[in-house]
């Protein structure tokens, strides 16, 4: 048979499953075993051999079926973009939750210290920790990709050197992704910085303006002349 044989991994899963379950339903305080309990634990080792010996079969019947493909094909490649689009999809969620909760313990933080603090400060800080959150997990889902790139290149039997010339050109192009995406981050978040920067300067240079104004209107007013 050139196939998986689904139905045989589902029984041996199911058998492994009651027999791990018997098991330890099956021991005494502090993990002792009688004989019944050593009945049980065979029968579940028995189980999860079949089980192990099933899987590595159909993982041997994959790897020949992903042979004849080959490592370029389209099922090939589709593998290796599914993966990376995987691990950066997981990055992303990590980068996000993380800002979360540090937005929510920076505002905790300092309504404890009590100390007074512009918004603005409050935003730089967290503008910080999502720049420090995201760089972490897409340099995490990277590592994890690259680790992972390996076993499917493994996967499909090639000779080595197309597998080393895959694999490098493969993570090379993931870093060149992930890299240009932190670029356009930190430049958004830099060109978000600078133009509420330059706005907040124009708005002081109009008010040190209005004011200079105001003065120079009650100064003139207090020098004006009278008439007999």
């Amino acid at each position: 048979m050139n196939t998986v044989d689904v139905e045989a991994e589902y029984l041996a899963t199911s058998d492994y499953w009651k027999a791990r379950q018997e098991y330890h339903a099956s021991r005494g305080w502090f993990w002792t075993c009688d004989k019944y309990c050593q009945g049980n634990k065979a029968r579940f080792q028995q189980a999860e051999k079949t089980l192990n010996a099933i899987r590595a079969e159909g993982a041997a019947r994959m790897s020949d079926a992903k042979k004849t493909a080959g490592l370029l094909s389209e099922v090939g490649v589709g593998e290796m973009k599914d993966s990376f689009w995987s691990y950066l999809y997981q990055g992303k969620q990590f980068a996000k939750r993380q800002s979360m909760w540090d937005a929510l313990f920076i505002g905790l933080r300092q309504m404890q210290r009590g100390r007074d603090e512009t918004w603005i400060e409050f935003g730089f800080k967290v503008l910080m920790n999502v720049l420090i959150n995201f760089s972490m997990g897409l340099f995490m889902s990277l590592l994890f990709f690259i680790f992972g790139l390996w076993t499917i290149v493994r996967s499909y039997q090639p000779n080595p050197i197309m597998a080393v010339l895959v694999f490098v050109g493969a993570a090379a192009a993931a870093f060149a992704y992930v890299a240009t995406y932190l670029f356009a981050i930190y430049g958004a978040a830099a060109g978000g910085v600078y133009g509420f920067l330059k706005v907040a300067e124009s708005a002081g240079q109009q008010q040190r303006l209005n004011q200079g104004r105001a003065q120079q209107r009650m100064q003139y007013g207090g020098r004006r002349p009278h008439y007999d």
